[in-house]
């Protein structure tokens, strides 16, 4: 089948490019409609009761999406204005000040003390605002932007939905700039470790359909987080990259045996296919394992970039050898020579030295696992932003004006009696770093009559059987603090209403920290064991698996422990995708140099020559990889301001880098010494490979036809095998 498909793909090259053209056009169309989440917390697992909560305020309370807005140093005159034209922006509900409650005639001092600790502080005052679709709809993007244009520049626009705008702001402005960033180094890298300066151009054309494709697709999902939105491209750059080179060398390989380059195309199309679906499963199952996550970002990162390792496998095998024959003579005409070195002398000191190699490596394991485990990480998400946005300077200013760092919202039933909701109330104003508590029966309790309190805010507070607290916390959300203020206030709530839930930034903050720390650990071991069924399979072998995937986990522990010894803090999502992303995606390298030294093994030579072979011939490929996938990740961490990004993306180019480098210095000298361990623990580990029925007709034909070339026919590629192994054995002999 896969023949009949290449050899039609090879006689038409300018339809298949034409075609692949076209399917640009619908792929665009649903890369516009694909919706970008930029509320991480959204992912929260539905069944936590923050989560819970959280639904409950979207519906029927409205108050999912809710803002703090300070005015500073104004008279109440403007601020009674303000709120007014507040209330006519299309997407809000309510806004919500003194002059709703008391009306703006009565002095501040004769305003209970409570709601004028709440709304006044100095010369600031605040109001809060609601919208009527959740918090980070385009509807409350766009109802925050109306607001903050009738605001002067004495207002400021606090709360999570705020954030969420920002967030938005800055990924849409720099997102070009650094998938830009991100081509262009890997040009330079491609034109460093590439024979041809056309050739980096059609790879690039070839994948940069790939990620289009991809990223249309996910028009079936219906949303894709900003995080995926923003690593994905660069990822499915790097990572699939080495799928284009593969088939091109193999390309070149094939003209020898072939008149017409059709032909030799046809023939690695064929070879590729049949060596790249097989190779691609460990970096799919790398990513799929994001999938166990029950914080959902998971699979919304697993699945869209297991999506793209298959498009750019497919369009590898469909499109680029197309874009090759089309533009073959523009590639061969601007040939020249690689600037990657020899490692021929490497590789000899490395097998002199292979003991002691093994044993270093082995040693490495002790100071890797304990920085990696002991790396600080955060999780609250506005600690990546750059402070100088308007969401953080307000948020700031809410905490150091009105010491309101975190507003806790408890959702309780409504049918609590008077004598237990004023005791519960005051109990909560015992909690350390408890500042205020507002609910319907406080606002009672103040001596306003139940008839002079507005409608709205009526509603704002009780609906359909549930009442609504609002409980503001002087302590940062995310932090040890703010934890252990909500184990004292759920204990509080639950005697008094067992089905009574906490939400907001700091109950959800608590959620993510305790979900994604279950998360790690989970996607972790399934990625692992995967990998390591994967590579069992394809070996046949019980200690190659083991001995590859711990290889390579090193190198993740030593990429997560630079964070420790450097002293910088992580994004709590990061380890979790660098263990699975790196490990998926830099295994094909230690696979690569054990596969040739298996084969170099079955051809009869000693273990020594035999790795000497596979390293020099392995050693370009990993560090033209590498490069590639390092150059594609780092520079987006140049240009992006969002830390949660930048972040990623250094791990993902130091990954890259710490893997090649284990896998040119240390993998040789492991997979020397432990050859003999898998001489006995693998299925056939030396047996030659029989020929096929085909080759071996036409050798036999050969025979006949050209019988005093008969040693020559029967082993087309001995000479150039030889002639690699005459380089290697004569550089360690120097």
């Amino acid at each position: 089948m896969i023949e009949k498909i290449a050899h039609k793909l090879t006689r038409k090259p300018k339809l298949v490019a034409a075609v692949a053209v076209l399917m640009l056009i619908p792929s665009l169309i649903g890369y516009a409609a694909t919706r970008i989440n930029y509320d991480i917390l959204s992912y929260l697992p539905q069944d936590l009761p923050s989560s819970q909560g959280e639904q409950l305020l979207e519906e029927p309370f409205q108050m999912a999406a809710t803002s703090m807005l300070i005015v500073e140093g104004m008279p109440a005159g403007y601020t009674n204005r303000l709120i007014q034209d507040i209330k006519n922006v299309p997407g809000v509900s309510s806004a919500v000040w003194v002059s709703n409650l008391v009306g703006i005639q009565i002095p501040v001092e004769m305003i209970p003390a409570d709601f004028r600790e709440m709304f006044f502080s100095g010369q600031a005052t605040m109001m809060l605002i609601q919208y009527d679709h959740p918090g980070a709809s385009d509807e409350t993007m766009e109802a925050i932007q109306q607001v903050r244009n009738v605001c002067n520049e004495r207002c400021f626009l606090a709360g999570f939905s705020v954030v969420i705008k920002d967030t938005r702001d800055v990924m849409d402005g720099e997102l070009p700039v650094f998938v830009g960033l991100a081509v262009l180094l890997a040009l330079l890298a491609m034109s460093v470790t590439l024979e041809s300066t056309v050739l980096p151009f059609v790879y690039l054309a070839s994948i940069g359909m790939a990620v289009v494709y991809n990223f249309g697709s996910n028009i079936f999902l219906g949303q894709i987080s900003y995080i995926t939105k923003a690593i994905a491209a660069v990822l499915q750059l790097g990572v699939t990259m080495d799928y284009s080179i593969f088939l091109y060398h193999r390309y070149e390989e094939e003209r020898e045996h072939y008149d017409d380059k059709r032909d030799a195309m046809a023939q690695a199309i064929i070879a590729a296919f049949r060596s790249l679906s097989g190779s691609s499963l460990t970096t799919i199952a790398g990513f799929l394992a994001l999938c166990f996550m029950r914080l959902t970002l998971g699979r919304d990162i697993g699945i869209v970039m297991a999506k793209g390792v298959v498009l750019g496998v497919a369009t590898v095998i469909l499109v680029l050898p197309s874009l090759v024959l089309l533009f073959d003579k523009q590639i061969e005409k601007h040939k020249h020579r690689t600037l990657i070195p020899s490692f021929d002398r490497v590789n000899g000191f490395i097998l002199r030295r292979r003991v002691a190699l093994a044993v270093l490596t082995l040693a490495l394991f002790l100071p890797a696992v304990y920085a990696q485990r002991h790396a600080d990480i955060y999780y609250k998400l506005d600690e990546s932003l750059p402070r100088e946005l308007p969401s953080i300077v307000s948020n700031e200013k809410l905490k150091d004006d009105f010491d309101m760092a975190t507003s806790h919202f408890v959702v309780l039933r409504d049918d609590i009696s008077a004598a237990n909701m004023g005791e519960l109330e005051r109990r909560m104003e015992e909690v350390p770093g408890i500042t205020s508590v507002v609910s319907f029966h406080k606002m009672l309790g103040t001596g306003i009559p139940d008839f002079f309190i507005p409608e709205d805010i009526k509603n704002m507070l009780r609906q359909d059987g549930w009442q609504l607290m609002m409980i503001n916390s002087s302590y940062a959300p995310a932090t040890d603090e703010v934890s252990t203020q909500l184990d004292a206030m759920n204990d509080i709530l639950h005697s008094y209403d067992s089905g009574a839930m906490i939400t907001g930034e700091g109950a959800m903050y608590r959620d993510l920290i305790d979900t994604s720390a279950v998360d790690f650990q989970v996607t972790n071991y399934i990625s692992i064991a995967a990998i390591f069924l994967i590579i069992a399979f394809v070996f046949r072998s019980i200690s190659i698996p083991l001995v590859l995937v711990a290889t390579i986990e090193l190198a993740i522990f030593i990429n997560q422990g630079c964070c420790y010894f450097l002293g910088t803090e992580i994004p709590f999502i990061a380890p979790t995708i660098i263990s699975c992303v790196q490990l998926g995606a830099t295994v094909d390298y230690a696979i690569l140099m054990t596969s040739r030294f298996q084969e170099e093994l079955k051809r009869g030579l000693d273990r020594k020559e035999a790795i000497r072979i596979a390293a020099c011939s392995s050693d370009a490929s990993i560090v033209t990889s590498a490069l590639v996938l390092f150059c594609a990740t780092l520079g987006v961490s140049f240009v992006s301001s969002i830390d949660l990004i930048g972040a990623i993306c250094v791990m993902l180019a130091r990954g890259a880098l710490i893997s090649a480098l284990v896998s040119i210095f240390l993998m040789p000298a492991i997979l020397c010494v432990c050859e003999p361990l898998f001489n006995k623990t693998s299925y056939h580990w030396k047996t030659p490979d029989p020929a096929p029925a085909e080759q071996l007709s036409a050798l036999a034909e050969a025979e006949l036809l050209l019988g005093e070339e008969k040693d020559m026919e029967t082993e087309p590629e001995e000479p150039q095998k030889e002639e690699e192994r005459e380089k290697c054995v004569t550089a360690d002999i120097r």
